[in-house]
């Protein structure tokens, strides 16, 4: 049996999204992912009930040693943050001119063997925040140990559902959602499989105009930065393309998903 990813598990125990049908299904007959799950919902749950702890004694030294020798060890690892490049077997890096800023684009394999390395570095965080927390009761961050406020969950301030399109088989699904620090989450399902890859953009339904955000690795969930100036108002429509490693920058004009942004 396949397990769901561990990434998609953490955005579900965080809130971040709801369980499609399949997801449910499995979670539903799978006992490992059930108890993955469980184990990262009572984290998040130690978080958010010692929010308004204060004045609380220091830690034991050997607990602060533990913590931060498995920090280390995660931050040897790949960071979370990358350049997006276009696809190495493009065989070159070029640019999508997007309003005020150059977007670029990132192999979905490179992207895939990343998300083995975040799960683990997610896996390591989550793991030193719960020790923090049933050892002393109190709000650690363990990302930023020099800074003891816990961070809020993300605002989102655009969100958009997204619905098969054209002859996309009509259970492909997703759901985007920006939030107010100019990212882009999007979650997709059942997407048709496609010999290249999966690309993201922004278009305006008004002028039809059009920019690359990323690509769609292996996974369900994906995470992108939009341009800091973009005006969500006019290019309102998110669209999910099966690009070719072709060279061409340009929409394919094979959009699988699409969906128009409110909020």
């Amino acid at each position: 049996m396949q397990h769901l990813d561990h990434d998609r598990l953490v955005f579900l125990a965080l809130g971040e999204s709801e369980a499609d049908n399949g997801e449910s299904t499995h979670l539903g007959t799978c006992a490992h992912c059930r108890t993955e799950l469980a184990t990262l919902e009572r984290v998040v749950g130690l978080g958010t009930e010692t929010q308004g702890l204060a004045d609380l004694p220091d830690p034991p030294e050997h607990l602060w040693q533990g913590i931060e020798a498995q920090v280390r060890a995660a931050e040897a690892g790949p960071t979370l943050i990358e350049t997006r490049r276009v696809p190495e077997q493009a065989g070159t890096v070029t640019a999508e001119q997007s309003p005020g800023a150059a977007v670029t684009r990132l192999d979905p394999a490179r992207r895939s063997r990343r998300g083995r390395g975040w799960s683990g570095w997610v896996a390591t965080a989550v793991t030193a925040a719960a020790a923090a927390a049933v050892g002393v009761v109190g709000t650690v961050s363990v990302l930023r140990p020099d800074d003891p406020t816990p961070t809020p969950p993300p605002v989102v301030v655009a969100s958009a559902p997204l619905a098969a399109y054209g002859a996309t088989p009509p259970t492909a699904k997703g759901d985007a959602r920006v939030f107010q620090d100019g990212q882009l989450h999007l979650h997709v399902a059942n997407l048709p499989s496609v010999p290249g890859y999966y690309e993201v953009w922004l278009i305006n339904p008004t002028t039809m105009e059009m920019f690359s955000v990323g690509t769609l690795g292996g996974g369900s969930d994906a995470l992108l930065p939009l341009p800091p100036n973009v005006d969500l108002k006019s290019y309102s429509v998110v669209d999910v393309s099966a690009e070719q490693y072709d060279n061409n920058t340009r929409h394919s004009g094979d959009s699988l998903l699409r969906g128009s942004l409110t909020g």
